[in-house]
């Protein structure tokens, strides 16, 4: 157990928690055995190596639990990522992963931390990886296709990624400057088609074809989804299913796979704990909002919500809420008008002033997109179960 854990405060279950630390800030609420379930579905089940997207969650608190639930391999999509995780895991195997990268920073990566495997998706960004690492003859260059098949609640596919007869002239690129080429797609965050990425793989392998070399890797990116309160998730095993079965088609035998999931590893990890403030009607104002926890909640397509439970606190005693429901607007603690969650949330129609609304599901974007706006910024921390 790190400093970090020895300083927080344990407890057995979300009332105990209440109970015990009657929050008048939102706690974020860790469950270890979750991120342990996640982390293992993936190490377990998933035909290649498992890169924790970074960029999804990147508080030392859940790197270790990853860490510890058996990750080595992380999608650093920045410097500062790669920095981060070689900070806090000096064994750590990390990837470059993002498109682009500022200048100078590819050189830092490969000379300094030991990093070879880099993405692009086009020429400028392929020609200034080479000049800047010296053309070692070791890089594993990914060229980043295009993936618009659709099944995903947020694309990934509109700033990023190229044709597939662009991309097979890229791989040529790659395989004539004596670097290793490699192909990677993203079809979308929340994605909850599996089939999503049978058509990417597809999608490889015309332009495998096309370019008529010999990949050495190919990464199929993150989008494996969550749960969250208004969408039925499915099965992952229907994911990895579909993966094996469509990577038969390649034909490669022993090609090197990877994955880069980030919400399917992190959101179930952490509930968040938040106090109403005061009840006007059926207007909430709760002490978190979307410049703190839920800005994801406001991007365009994404309309999945967190589960919620309500507790009322009496006596020393937290106990749910139960009863009949009704939807309320739920205003975050800023002066900011925009300061709502876009959707209403159905709740317990007694709720009052006092009570708690925990959150569940909320690892995912929650804390790597929070601001200290209006002097509002959430950071307590508790640990709930083993």
């Amino acid at each position: 157990m790190t400093a970090r854990y020895a300083e927080m405060p344990r407890f057995a279950s979300i009332e105990e928690a209440i109970a015990g630390l009657q929050p008048v800030e939102p706690v974020y609420c860790l469950r270890p055995g979750k991120f342990a379930g996640a982390a293992g579905r993936f190490l377990d089940n998933f035909p290649g190596d498992a890169l924790y997207a970074v960029k999804s969650n990147p508080n030392p608190r859940v790197l270790d639990l990853l860490w510890a639930a058996g990750i080595r391999h992380f999608d650093t999509a920045s410097l500062g990522e790669i920095e981060l995780i070689r900070r806090q895991f000096p064994d750590a195997l990390c990837h470059f992963m993002a498109p682009l990268r500022l200048p100078g920073h590819g050189k830092i990566a490969y000379e300094k931390y030991g990093v070879t495997d880099f993405v692009i998706d086009c020429d400028a960004e392929l020609d200034k990886l080479v000049r800047e690492t010296g053309n070692p003859k070791r890089l594993r260059i990914f060229v980043r296709l295009s993936a618009t098949a659709g099944g995903a609640l947020l694309e990934l596919s509109s700033k990023f990624g190229t044709t597939p007869d662009d991309g097979a002239r890229l791989l040529k690129r790659v395989a004539e400057y004596g670097e290793i080429p490699c192909l990677t797609f993203h079809v979308g965050s929340q994605c909850l088609s599996s089939f999503s990425y049978a058509q990417a793989i597809e999608m490889a392998r015309r332009t495998i074809i096309k370019s008529g070399v010999t990949i050495g890797a190919l990464d199929i990116g993150g989008g494996f989804p969550a749960p969250y309160a208004n969408y039925e998730l499915p099965p992952y095993y229907w994911y990895f299913d579909t993966i094996r079965e469509a990577l038969g088609t390649l034909e490669l035998a022993n090609l090197p796979l990877m994955c880069e999931p980030g919400r399917a590893l992190c959101a179930e990890g952490i509930s968040l704990i938040t106090q109403v403030v005061l009840r006007r009607g059926d207007k909430l104002y709760i002490n978190d909002g979307i410049y703190g926890s839920f800005d994801e909640l406001t991007l365009p397509g994404f309309d999945a919500d967190y589960p919620a439970t309500v507790y009322a606190f009496d006596h020393g005693t937290a106990t749910v809420k139960d009863g009949p429901k009704r939807p309320f607007r739920v205003y975050g603690p800023t002066c900011d008008s925009l300061d709502v969650l876009p959707r209403p949330v159905m709740l317990s129609e007694t709720i009052q002033p006092g009570d708690f609304i925990t959150f569940d599901s909320m690892g995912a974007y929650s804390v790597s997109s929070r601001t200290p706006f209006n002097g509002f910024f959430p950071d307590a921390w508790a640990l709930i179960g083993n």
